[in-house]
């Protein structure tokens, strides 16, 4: 019985080491991919907004999605079960007065 608490514990050591470890390396490839993005969090958030009107944010995410780096936002509508994913091109620096991609 010793033994198996034992073995639980260590268990439960290991896979906190192991989540900690996925969290400092998905830190880490956070800051890669910011390094690349063009346009900001904020910027590319307005320009999903514009495309669903009423729109809320509810979350946003720096992503490669094949090959590219793209701004991704979870976005919903009042009176609306519906969740509208809007992608926003991250690598790709807007032009002055560019309201929409």
């Amino acid at each position: 019985m010793r033994n198996k608490i034992i073995l639980s514990g260590m268990l439960a050591a290991v896979l906190v080491a192991l989540g900690v470890s996925g969290c400092a390396t998905e830190k880490q490839e956070q800051a890669k991919l910011q390094a690349q993005a063009k346009i900001s969090k904020e910027q590319a958030q307005q320009t999903a907004l514009a495309k669903v009107p009423n729109g809320t944010v509810k979350d946003g995410e720096l992503e490669k999605e094949k090959g590219k780096l793209i701004w991704s936002f979870d976005i919903t509508v009042p009176d609306s079960k519906d969740i509208k994913e809007v992608a926003e091109d991250a690598a790709k620096a807007k032009q002055k007065g560019e309201d929409k991609d």
